[in-house]
């Protein structure tokens, strides 16, 4: 494609989600892959339910081969325009109450201060009884 090539708004490749007109927007680009359907070795539900957004993420993916890449540029119709594409939002993690591990390791050591002993006792005992 060169400095001649359409240029597309998501919003018009998003019209085209059909099994009749199916476009997708891979890498910057415009794929009419209608034809292509069919012969999809994934099916076509594969390609349609990748319609309407950047599918760039669901083609890498999956780990196309070379070949595969090379068929792109026959169904190529145009560019998309960059600044009709949602940005995406980082995921931030929803904030935790914080965890005080001192806390925790205070209380195993008195556990085992406390178990220790005991399980010293109770084998002494043990010992003790089937001894005699």
């Amino acid at each position: 494609m060169g400095s001649d090539a359409k240029v597309y708004t998501l919003e018009e490749a998003s019209k085209h989600n059909s099994n009749e007109d199916c476009w997708l927007v891979i890498g910057g680009k415009v794929y009419d892959v209608t034809k292509f359907l069919e012969d999809h070795p994934g099916g076509d539900e594969v390609l349609l339910s990748s319609t309407g957004k950047d599918a760039t993420d669901d083609f890498e993916d999956v780990g196309h081969s070379t070949t595969a890449r090379a068929m792109m540029d026959e169904y190529c119709v145009g560019e998309i325009d960059a600044s009709t594409i949602p940005t995406k939002v980082k995921y931030t993690p929803p904030k935790q109450p914080h965890y005080n591990q001192d806390r925790t390791s205070d209380f195993i050591i008195k556990l085992l201060q406390f178990l220790v002993p005991l399980a010293i006792l109770g084998v002494a005992v043990g010992i003790r009884i089937y001894t005699k």
